[in-house]
């Protein structure tokens, strides 16, 4: 007879479920974990890595158009089939890769949907008639993407696309709508861009990104627009109608309305918590418009009930996800682990120029009342990043004038992806601005850029 019994259950294997159940294990946990589907969550299927593969082989193709600028000569062209498969493949490798995990950590892998009734210490857990009771129970079931029926912007199959869809694609839309202008919208617009469709992108609000800087929101309007895009801000979808061979959409600004037709459309407008069916209205767990309410250790409060990562308060990021979980399992285990500063969780976007950030912008320093110091340090004037032909970008700090404290730290361009870690580190360590001037950058890299936005903000910058 299967076991049933365990210490730890934690349903959802993305990055929060799964990193939790691997943190479990290692404190002593007899563990299992619930997925419905495959393992590895929409992260590692439909999400983060199968879109950066995506994204990897729409850079090789743009640098392969400009291969002049490098003294090279190269034919480019692309075969859609091949370029979704490489993207699938990688997913499927990753998935396996969460499999041998959990049989390395002796984490006893559940395949279903979880329901969840009550019990004692926590609740029941039934997969598909089967009941599975623990001693802790941590929902990490993730969420899904947001849709808008009452104007007909649900997923079809054909027409309208979610970020799923979008994944893919049976042709390259020649004219392609993109709903919303988040990491996720601005990713695929990038994308399907890059590849010679006619890209359209709506945003409700007055400049896309709204999330980041304004200063590098504007920089990346700018950006896209080069590239060739159609940035509309300040417009709604009012309606959406599909034809025979097309769909059209209704846009409004300003009480204007214009019609324009599209091969496609990728809805990007949020994502909605995956909370339906599991029985946690009958427990008492607290939603708040499609997301669980938590405390600081991810305490639904329900006896033995916890909740994690995109299904609960954002951001809704699969690194947040990730230390949730461990923050939450450590708690359990009886250690002190500090609660998640949500405001030192970086965030990055994909899209060409990379757009990477942490901590406060430079208008929420001000509304936090800080008197703040800014730095900024544009590419042109680093060497790696003209050598590399990246010479377009940003870094800009900004500090506590007081204090020297690192309130935030945002960035456009080459590879920020990557750089925003060592802000992201200092934050963690109340690194001011006296350690950051005296840390020594290697020399030719673009993070000596780091540095000069630092001198900056003390106008101490040398190469500007």
């Amino acid at each position: 007879m299967a076991e049933t019994n365990f210490d730890v259950v934690i349903v959802g294997s993305g990055p929060g479920g799964y990193v939790t159940a691997i943190r479990a294990s290692q404190l002593g946990f007899k563990t299992a974990i619930v997925e419905k589907e495959a393992l590895g969550g929409v992260c590692l299927n439909w999400g983060c890595i199968p879109t950066k593969a995506l994204l990897r082989s729409a850079e090789i193709y743009t640098q392969m158009q400009h291969a002049e600028n490098y003294g090279l000569t190269a034919e480019a062209g692309f075969e859609l089939g091949a370029i979704v498969k490489r993207s699938r493949n990688i997913a499927g490798q990753l998935s396996g890769g969460v499999k041998f995990l959990m049989k390395k950590h002796k984490v006893t892998v559940i395949e279903g949907f979880a329901r969840l009734k009550p019990g004692k210490p926590a609740p029941i857990v039934a997969v598909d008639g089967k009941d599975y009771s623990a001693k802790h129970v941590i929902l990490a079931t993730g969420a899904r993407a947001r849709t808008i029926p009452q104007a007909g912007l649900e997923p079809d199959g054909k027409y309208i696309w979610t970020a799923k869809e979008a994944m893919v694609p049976d042709g390259m839309p020649k004219k392609l709508l993109v709903i919303g202008s988040g990491a996720i919208g601005m990713e695929f617009a990038s994308f399907y861009n890059a590849f010679g469709s006619d890209v359209t992108v709506v945003e409700m609000v007055d400049r896309i990104l709204p999330a980041e800087d304004a200063e590098i929101s504007a920089m990346a309007q700018k950006a896209f627009e080069k590239q060739g895009m159609s940035i509309r801000t300040s417009t709604m979808v009012q309606s959406v109608k599909a034809g025979a061979n097309s769909i059209a959409a209704t846009l409004t600004k300003n009480d204007k309305s214009e019609n324009l037709e599209f091969d496609r459309i990728i809805l990007a407008i949020g994502i909605v918590g995956n909370v339906e069916d599991m029985g946690l209205e009958a427990l008492g767990v607290k939603v708040d418009r499609t997301h669980i309410d938590v405390d600081a250790y991810s305490f639904t409060g329900v006896p033995g009930l916890y909740a994690i990562g995109d299904v609960t308060t954002p951001p809704w990021l699969a690194h947040k996800a990730s230390h949730e979980g461990v923050i939450c399992i450590e708690k359990i285990a009886g250690q002190n682990p500090h609660p998640l500063d949500a405001n030192s969780i970086p965030g990055c976007t994909y899209c060409h120029p990379q757009i990477a950030s942490v901590g406060f912008t430079e208008a929420q320093a001000k509304e936090q009342g800080h008197d703040i110091k800014v730095g900024r340090f544009p590419f042109i004037g680093n060497g790696k990043a003209i050598a590399l032909g990246e010479p377009e970008g940003l870094i800009k700090t900004v500090f506590d004038a007081k204090t020297g404290e690192l309130l935030g730290a945002h960035m456009i361009g080459a590879e920020v992806t990557e750089l925003i870690q060592g802000y992201t580190v200092a934050r963690q360590l109340e690194t001011t601005e006296h350690e950051l001037m005296e840390t020594v950058f290697p020399h030719p890299t673009l993070s000596e850029m780091m540095h000069e936005a630092v001198l900056a903000a003390y106008d101490r910058a040398m190469h500007i």
